[in-house]
C-alpha cells in the first residue's frame, strides 16, 4: 500500500514540474514572478546632459557634489527633481531652458522627493519635523510678535515689514523651523527661502529633506552622523548636541568615530558598524527588530519641550508606545537592568521638574490675579524668569536626565533651576507683601548659561 502511494506521489510531482517547464519556456527561459515589468534605461536625456554640462560652468560645486553622490550612480540627475509643470506656483525659467518647454524650480519640496521615496516622506509627514516645526513662525502670533516687534526692533521704531525687521526670522527662526515660502512669478520672495526643516512650500509640500540629506550628495554617512542634527538642536534652549558629546556615547564617537562603517544600506546599520549610537541610531535608524523610521517622535515617551512634561499624544506622537520602542533600541547593547534603572532616572526627573514647574505657575496665575503683571513680559521681572524657568533651565535638567549628561542635568539645569525658582519666590513675595510691582527689575535680560 505504501509503496503504491509512493509512486503515486512521484508521478504527481513529475507531471508538475513538466508542466511548469514547459510553461516557462514558452515565452523566454524564465517565469515572469514580478507584477511589474521593470525597465532599465542608461544615460541621460539629451535636456538632462544639457543641465549638467551647463551648471558644470555655471556653478561646478553643485555639479562635482552630485556626481560623488547617490543620486548621480543611480542615473538620477538634476532633470529628475528640478523640472515642474508649467502651472507649478514655483516654475519659472533659467537663461539654460529660456523660449523652451521646460520649466523648472530651485525649490524642492518632499513632493518631489515623495515620488521615488514615498514611505520616508508619509513617515516625515507625521513627525513633528513636518507642520509643527513651521507652526511657531507661521502659525503662531505670540511668537511672531517676538521675530518682529520686539527681536525686529519695531518697539524701537524699526518700520514693520522693512528687510532689516525681518532679519531675525530669516537668518536664525525660520533656518531651523522652516517658513511659509512666498513666490512671484515662481521666485521666492520677502526672505522666505531657504528655510529649515518644516518649510511649506506654493505647491503643497511640506518638508525640507536637504536640511539632514545636504544636497546634493545626499550623503546617507553625513546624515547619520550627529552634525547632521548639530545645526538647530543646540544652543541654551535644548543643547542636544552638547549633552550628547559630554555622554559616554559622545565620548565614543569623538574617541573612534572614524573608524565606523557608515555606508551600510538601511535597516541593516547595525551595533559592529558602530561602538555607540548617534541621534540617528537611538531616533531613526533599523535596529535589531526595529524598522528604519523618518517619524522622530515614534520612540519617543515624553514631551521634554513645553512647559510642563506630559506623555506625548495626538500630533506630538504616541507615548506609550514610543517607551517600549526606545528600549528595544537600548537593549542592543544594554542589559534591561540598566535600561529600566536610566528610564526611571528620567521618569524621577520629570517629575521633579513638573514640582517646580506647577508651583512657579501657580505663583504667575496669582500675580495675573491680583494685577501684578506688566503688560510687555519682557520688562517684568517675574515673567522673564518664569520663561527661563521652563524654555531654557527646565528643558536643559529634562534633556541631560534623557541623554546622559550629567552636567547638563546638574549644573546647567537643576542647579539654575532652584535659583531661578528661588529668585520667583523673591519677587512673587514682594509683589504679594506691598501690593504692587517692584520699581527697579535686577533681572539681567540674557538667559542664564
Amino acid at each position: 500500500m505504501r509503496k503504491g502511494v509512493l509512486i503515486l506521489v512521484l508521478f504527481a510531482f513529475t507531471a508538475l514540474f513538466a508542466y511548469g517547464e514547459n510553461n516557462a519556456t514558452k515565452g523566454n527561459n524564465y517565469p515572469n514572478l514580478s507584477k511589474a515589468d521593470l525597465k532599465i534605461k542608461r544615460g541621460y536625456s539629451k535636456e538632462a546632459l544639457k543641465c549638467i554640462q551647463c551648471h558644470s560652468e555655471k556653478t561646478p560645486g553643485i555639479v562635482a557634489d552630485w556626481k560623488d553622490g547617490r543620486m548621480a550612480h543611480a542615473g538620477v540627475s538634476c532633470y529628475d527633481c528640478h523640472v515642474v509643470k508649467k502651472s507649478n506656483p514655483m516654475a519659472s525659467q533659467c537663461p539654460g531652458v529660456k523660449g523652451t518647454n521646460i520649466y523648472i524650480s530651485p525649490m524642492v519640496s518632499s513632493k518631489t522627493c515623495q515620488k521615488c521615496h514615498p514611505t520616508e516622506v508619509e513617515q516625515f509627514l507625521k513627525s513633528g519635523h513636518a507642520k509643527l516645526a513651521a507652526a511657531p513662525v507661521v502659525d503662531k502670533a505670540k511668537f511672531q510678535k517676538l521675530m518682529y516687534h520686539f527681536e525686529g526692533g519695531e518697539f524701537m521704531g524699526v518700520k514693520k515689514g522693512i528687510g532689516k525687521n525681518t532679519a531675525t526670522r530669516r537668518s536664525g527662526c525660520q533656518m531651523c523651523h522652516g517658513t511659509k515660502v512666498e513666490v512671484k512669478n515662481g521666485k521666492p520672495i520677502n526672505g522666505t527661502w531657504p528655510a529649515g526643516v518644516g518649510t511649506r512650500y506654493p505647491d503643497g509640500g511640506i518638508g525640507n529633506c536637504s536640511v539632514c540629506h545636504t544636497r546634493h550628495r545626499f550623503s546617507i554617512e553625513e546624515a547619520r552622523k550627529p552634525e547632521a542634527c548639530a545645526s538647530c538642536h543646540l544652543g541654551p534652549d535644548h543643547p542636544n548636541i552638547e549633552i550628547y558629546l559630554e555622554s559616554k556615547h559622545g565620548q565614543m564617537y569623538l574617541t573612534d568615530g572614524e573608524k565606523w562603517n557608515w555606508d551600510s544600506a538601511p535597516d541593516a546599520w547595525e551595533p559592529g558598524d558602530y561602538r555607540a549610537p548617534t541621534c540617528a541610531t537611538c531616533h531613526m535608524s533599523g535596529i535589531g527588530e526595529l524598522s528604519t523610521t523618518h517619524n522622530v517622535n515614534e520612540r519617543l515617551h515624553w514631551d521634554l519641550m513645553h512647559k510642563k512634561s506630559v506623555v506625548r499624544s495626538g500630533e506630538r506622537g504616541n507615548g506609550k508606545k514610543g517607551r517600549p520602542l526606545m528600549k528595544k533600541v537600548c537593549q542592543n547593547c544594554h542589559s534591561k537592568t540598566q535600561t529600566d534603572a536610566t528610564f526611571e532616572t528620567l521618569d524621577d526627573s520629570v517629575a521633579l521638574y513638573n514640582e517646580y514647574f506647577e508651583k512657579a505657575d501657580k505663583m504667575l496665575k496669582d500675580l495675573k490675579a491680583k494685577g501684578l503683571l506688566k503688560k510687555d513680559p519682557w520688562s517684568d521681572s517675574f515673567q522673564e524668569l518664569y520663561y527661563f524657568l521652563w524654555h531654557h533651565v527646565g528643558r536643559r535638567a529634562r534633556m541631560g536626565a534623557a541623554m546622559n549628561g550629567p552636567d547638563y542635568a546638574h549644573w546647567h539645569g537643576f542647579f539654575q533651576l532652584f535659583q531661578v525658582f528661588k529668585d520667583m519666590q523673591e519677587i512673587y513675595n514682594y509683589r504679594i507683601k506691598h501690593n504692587k510691582i517692584e520699581e527697579v527689575s535686577f533681572v539681567m535680560s540674557s538667559a542664564p548659561l
